[in-house]
């Protein structure tokens, strides 16, 4: 049985919308941030050295990384759906996108959550963070410019990681339209609907 170890306004809500969105069988184990620190709870690490979410285990298995989780699911037990066919050059484009979600996008958005939190302290960063910020949303909409979803040939993996990108914009993507539709059209899917009434609440789902 696949279980997902979830934690609260995190990642991990995307592995649950995948799961759902293939229709496969699952069980969520919930952990809880601490209210004033924001961190996982110390239970996570019984799971995985690192202590992070999202982590999926499939019996024996334990597998971390969101990108990672989501590929591993698909070759297991997708049945070769949300997922070109490997031979094919959109297959390539998935794979991208599944590595490009978190090896550069979500860096300046990290950066600018931790260097806020310094005050005037971190004033002097923020110009280049922010632009960072405009280079990455001003390439995803570039990107779905002219189409519903990041591959060409519909709706796939790709959306789902980079999902969690999308929706963390949200305070910029007014100034963006087709980032906007996209993140509204996806939030609009009934199994990621599905993904929000089991994991429970999830902040950026607005």
């Amino acid at each position: 049985m696949l279980v997902v170890h979830h934690l609260n306004d995190s990642r991990s809500q995307r592995v649950l919308w995948l799961l759902e969105e293939l229709a496969l069988p699952y069980e969520i184990r919930h952990y809880q941030r601490d209210a004033t620190t924001r961190l996982a709870p110390p239970e996570l690490k019984a799971v995985h050295p690192l202590g992070k979410s999202p982590v999926l285990t499939d019996g024996a298995r334990t597998v971390i990384e969101s990108g990672a989780i989501i590929d591993y699911v698909i070759r297991r037990h997708g049945g070769g759906r949300l997922q070109p066919p490997p031979e094919s050059p959109a297959y390539d484009s998935c794979q991208q996108w599944l590595h490009y979600a978190e090896g550069s996008a979500m860096l300046p958005l990290m950066l600018k959550l931790y260097v806020g939190r310094l005050g005037d302290a971190g004033a002097p960063l923020a110009p280049r963070i922010d632009s960072e910020i405009a280079n990455h949303i001003g390439f995803l909409n570039q990107s779905l410019a002219g189409r519903d979803w990041l591959l060409e040939d519909g709706f796939s993996a790709a959306d789902i990681q980079m999902s969690f990108v999308g929706e963390a914009l949200r305070g910029l993507r007014a100034g963006f339209p087709n980032v906007d539709a996209w993140v509204r059209r996806f939030q609009a899917r009934p199994a990621y609907r599905r993904a929000l009434e089991r994991g429970g609440p999830y902040a950026l789902a607005a």
